[in-house]
């Protein structure tokens, strides 16, 4: 069961900023959801909409750590994507970079922290804030559909999270 309604994520893309900022509230511990970020295990069961399959090449969920995914499409398309953790703070925050290895160029990478706040009643809010470097790779990544691969994201980690906590 997902919480879209209650825990709707909020995507602030002012004119002119470099930065898109993603809110959200879910319903677990801040260490429940810090852990599904961080563990492989449970990060690859809910990372990107229904639609793509993942595959971890390389997760180091640590500061100095890399990381490396590829996803296939239901057509067998693949899309990888990689980056570097600079810093993990348990249960705190994530910074990172990220990286679309599909374009004619390389270099087109996001700085983003990922904040993990305790709320009351076991809830946690999240805030992630990425950084681009020119305006035309921010539209681009707002013109791709990520609003709603985020959302469908975010619907996946309530599923998991509801199941972790029946445990």
């Amino acid at each position: 069961m997902t919480s879209t309604t209650k825990n709707q994520a909020t995507l602030d893309a002012r004119p002119g900023r470099l930065d898109l900022i993603m809110t959200r509230e879910f319903d677990a511990p801040r260490e429940l959801v810090f852990r599904a970020f961080t563990e492989a295990d449970l990060f690859v069961q809910w990372m990107g909409p229904r639609r793509l399959e993942i595959e971890l090449v390389t997760f180091e969920p640590r500061s100095g750590g890399s990381w490396r995914y590829i996803n296939t499409d239901t057509d067998g398309s693949r899309f990888a994507f990689h980056g570097v953790f600079h810093e993990v703070l348990a249960p705190e925050r994530i910074i990172q970079t990220f990286e679309f290895e599909g374009l004619p160029e390389a270099g087109h990478v996001t700085l983003e922290t990922a904040y993990f706040e305790e709320l009351p009643g076991g809830r946690t809010g999240y805030r992630g804030i990425s950084v681009f470097q020119t305006m035309e790779d921010r539209e681009g990544m707002l013109q791709s559909g990520m609003e709603g691969g985020m959302n469908e994201t975010y619907e996946r980690l309530d599923e998991l999270l509801a199941r972790m906590l029946q445990k």
